[in-house]
């Protein structure tokens, strides 16, 4: 719960935090492709990652940020490739909220590489599936009855990429690297000693203001 606090807190200071006149403020949404897991991209329940932030100049090339979004695999590699050959489809998905600081190389040109990094909260969601209806039903209710299935669990991020400029639309192309800090005992279970995580090829649209 401390680290859902904190995150909140986070967040909420970057969507309050003065800025100065001549400060820009940016809304954007955004579609990820899943680099390490797209072999996974058809299965159903395992969508492209999607979200949205905000962002606010609080210095020439400096911007604090703030994103809420869902990623839809973050199962660990080796159990990912161990249940290719079963029956049993285990899925850990998470939607999250974060904030954290973008540095961009050339803030007042129309086209700025930039780095960034985050922290936040992810709000795990685990299923299990291919062990019949009825059974997969009474898992998962045990799972709920022991408050297993929604675990929350720090998290922290990191990319870079190209912002390009035109009037007040803004596209961003990058990459982002997200990775849970499994905290919780179904998260460390699932994790079997390796990260849960999520290599992103993004693409952003939003507007400045």
């Amino acid at each position: 719960m401390r680290y859902l606090v904190a995150a909140a807190l986070a967040v909420v200071s970057v969507v309050i935090a003065p800025t100065p006149s001549l400060a820009q403020t940016s809304l954007s949404g955004f579609g990820a492709l899943p680099i390490d897991h797209l072999s996974s991209l058809g299965d159903s329940g395992v969508p492209v990652d999607f979200g949205g932030g905000v962002s606010f100049e609080i210095a020439p090339g400096l911007q604090v940020l703030g994103e809420f979004g869902r990623l839809g695999n973050v199962m660990p590699k080796m159990l990912e490739t161990g249940l290719a050959f079963t029956r049993l489809d285990v899925t850990a998905s998470a939607f999250y909220g974060e904030g954290g600081v973008r540095f961009l190389a050339a803030p007042r040109s129309a086209v700025s590489p930039y780095v960034e990094g985050t922290a936040g909260v992810a709000h795990m969601r685990f299923g299990v599936r291919g062990i019949g209806s009825t059974t997969d039903a009474i898992v998962r209710a045990a799972l709920n009855s022991l408050n297993l299935v929604d675990t929350r669990d720090p998290m922290f991020g990191a990319g870079g990429g190209v912002l390009m400029k035109a009037g007040p639309l803004q596209v961003d192309l990058g990459y982002r690297y997200k990775r849970i800090v499994a905290n919780s005992a179904l998260s460390s279970i699932i994790g079997i000693g390796q990260d849960l995580q999520s290599h992103q090829v993004r693409f952003g649209v939003g507007a400045r203001f």
